[in-house]
């Protein structure tokens, strides 16, 4: 008689109690993804004391999302912008060229070869190098040395590489001691005023050039050539090869005995430094002096040179850990420190707006009843629930994303990151370590197999980013049937609400049906190209929806409607809180006797029961408030009703 469904009973098995929700109806609010001013977004509000993940898992498949306690659903036929639920089934991803480009840069950075440019360092970004450490003076410069550091005549180069290219005047600044010591023993003419040295790296296009028998290259100097030309420019008798003046400068160099783990050798006339570790590799060369030099500034010049040796080489770059945590969603001061800073730097908030009680309210306290790990592959190890995953990079916080695991899913609500990291693209790297974490999860959970990215919003150009997580599917905002995403887009360019299930096995898009029903002058406005490219770069997430309670409730179209159903609707088995005692809609009359608003709450309960399914309402328990019962019970029934 309680009501209680297979699938509740199931439900319970997964975490102790059951869902208690409280019904708000229709909810208008501005539409915060439009940008046309005035705009109306129109949702149905579930509060949710608690809530089992069983009941949140299907409630998400039914097109619901959660903020906070608070439960929405856009109302798809009326709203401003229509939310679709969007996901992708991990296993089937594949990463695009972008989000491939991403992980890369990400793994540069870790292993210390990556180099900003300036465009990276425009928006404050020029902390960054410092942001990994309270000592800035432990920070070696070759941690941002990469392929752009390694290109000739490169102007592009930001600020900390000039460390790094101190290293290439240097050996400059050596050769040039060593013309000075051939020309002291007449190896060269005193009478020809010569050159300055310039070392230039070798980029890696030309070590694949030379096939490979020269990736110990690391740099290389032309000087000889250039002495030579200006030779036969004097009128100095006796003629200079590049390849003797080559010769002669190495055997100069070698005197000096200034560098380590570097040979120079003379090479057709170019003068080439050698990683000495790889020295027998490069025997392959046409050398004909192979000398050793030594540093003269010992390990501090090694270090900066380390990142510029071979790939397969002993790096001696002191990288990076970047450690991801998943913790039980709880305040932590910190990661409310590094919402202030990113709300502030990357969505203009102002300091006074970003009070920590609304931060709960919206990124910390959550309905989702907690569900402990298990050992039968039901349950993963963190458990079910909602967590806070942190990204820490040599133990400093620098993004947190908020979500929720449940019996199929990962959800992600949010993402807020350091700003002085937005060159890393931590919203789209995030993703895609969300993506991992499935995959691996679903070896020895098998149930979960989907990623989910909240809505995908085809009006909002903000939003279409979600899309490029192929292949994504959307859900049919009426049947609640999963759609490809590559079904659904072209009918969405061509008309904003979509029954999607309608098309369900429509592969071309050819075989789709032609929409002559354009997208009317009132709809909203979408964002620059120049806006979306901007938000796909910083890797921006999710935005967070705060509905205004104060207007509120269905239009009288829709009273009407449930006017002509409710007679004919049964919400006899729908489970009632009121006060402490629950029983069933169908039991309250014998319970309290005659029930003024007995028909309204009878509409009220259709409704819900529409929105939500008729399975979950019949599983959650409906809260009924002290207002409600006021209004409709007398003094006496009410006064018993609070007592007991």
């Amino acid at each position: 008689m309680d009501g209680r469904s297979d699938h509740g009973a199931s439900s319970s098995r997964r975490g102790a109690g059951e869902s208690v929700i409280t019904d708000y109806g229709l909810y208008r609010s501005s539409c915060g993804y439009c940008r046309s001013g005035g705009r109306t977004s129109l949702s149905h509000g579930l509060g949710a004391d608690r809530i089992t993940v069983d009941d949140y898992q299907e409630l998400l498949d039914r097109g619901w999302r959660r903020s906070g306690m608070f439960l929405y659903k856009p109302d798809m036929e009326r709203t401003c912008c229509r939310l679709y639920t969007i996901r992708l089934k991990a296993d089937e991803f594949v990463a695009a060229k972008e989000q491939a480009r991403v992980s890369r840069r990400m793994q540069r950075f870790l292993d210390g070869n990556l180099c900003l440019k300036k465009a990276d360092l425009a928006n404050g970004q020029q902390a960054a190098p410092n942001a990994l450490s309270t000592d800035s003076s432990n920070q070696s410069p070759n941690i941002w040395a990469s392929e752009t550091l390694m290109k000739e005549s490169s102007t592009d180069t930001c600020s900390i590489t000039h460390e790094l290219d101190q290293y290439d005047r240097n050996l400059s600044v050596n050769i040039d001691i060593a013309v000075s010591t051939c020309i002291k023993h007449s190896v060269l003419p005193s009478t020809v005023n010569f050159p300055q040295a310039s070392v230039k790296r070798v980029v890696p296009q030309m070590k694949k050039k030379l096939h490979n028998i020269a990736r110990d290259l690391l740099y290389t100097c032309s000087i000889a050539f250039q002495i030579a030309a200006a030779i036969r420019r004097s009128s100095v008798e006796k003629e200079f090869t590049p390849a003797y003046v080559a010769e002669k400068l190495a055997e100069a160099m070698d005197l000096q005995g200034e560098f380590s783990d570097l040979s120079v050798r003379a090479c057709n006339g170019h003068l080439n430094f050698y990683s000495e570790r790889k020295q027998a590799s490069s025997d392959k060369l046409s050398c004909t002096v192979v000398t050793s030099v030594k540093s003269p500034q010992g390990n501090a010049a090694n270090a900066k040179r380390k990142c510029l040796l071979d790939d397969k080489s002993p790096s001696q770059v002191k990288k990076k850990k970047l450690e991801i945590r998943m913790s039980r969603s709880s305040f932590d001061p910190e990661e409310f420190a590094l919402y202030q800073r990113y709300q502030i730097k990357v969505h203009n908030d102002k300091p006074d707006h970003l009070d920590e009680s609304l931060y709960r309210r919206f990124l910390v306290e959550s309905p989702l009843i907690f569900v402990p790990p298990a050992g039968d592959g039901t349950v993963p190890s963190c458990g079910f629930g909602s967590f806070h995953q942190q990204y820490l990079i040599d133990g400093k916080l620098v993004a947190v994303g908020v979500v929720d695991v449940l019996p199929r899913c990962l959800s992600s609500k949010y993402l807020f990151w350091d700003p002085d990291f937005a060159f890393l693209s931590l919203g789209k790297y995030s993703a895609l370590q969300e993506i991992n974490w499935v995959k691996e999860t679903g070896i020895l959970c098998p149930s979960i197999q989907y990623y989910y990215l909240g809505y995908y919003i085809h009006e909002c150009g903000k939003m279409r980013y979600k899309a490029s997580y192929s292949p994504s599917e959307l859900l049919c905002p009426l049947r609640y049937q999963w759609v490809p995403f590559h079904i659904a887009k072209p009918l969405l360019d061509k008309k904003p609400y979509v029954v999607l299930s309608d098309f369900i096995g429509l592969e071309k898009e050819s075989d789709l049906p032609c929409q002559t029903e354009a997208h009317s002058a009132s709809q909203p406005s979408l964002i620059s190209e120049e806006e979306e490219d901007e938000v796909l770069s910083d890797g921006d997430e999710q935005l967070m929806v705060e509905f205004d309670c104060s207007d509120s409730g269905a239009d009288d179209n829709t009273s009407s409607e449930l006017l002509n159903e409710v007679e004919h609707g049964d919400v006899n088995n729908i489970k009632i809180r009121m006060s402490n005692k629950t029983l069933l809609f169908k039991d309250l009359v014998q319970a309290f006797g005659p029930i003024k608003c007995i028909r309204s709450l009878k509409m009220q309960l259709h409704g819900y029961k529409t929105v939500v399914g008729s399975a979950l309402s019949e599983r959650m328990i409906y809260w009924l408030d002290s207002h409600f019962l006021w209004q409709s019970l007398s003094h006496s029934e009410f006064s018993r009703v609070a007592d007991d």
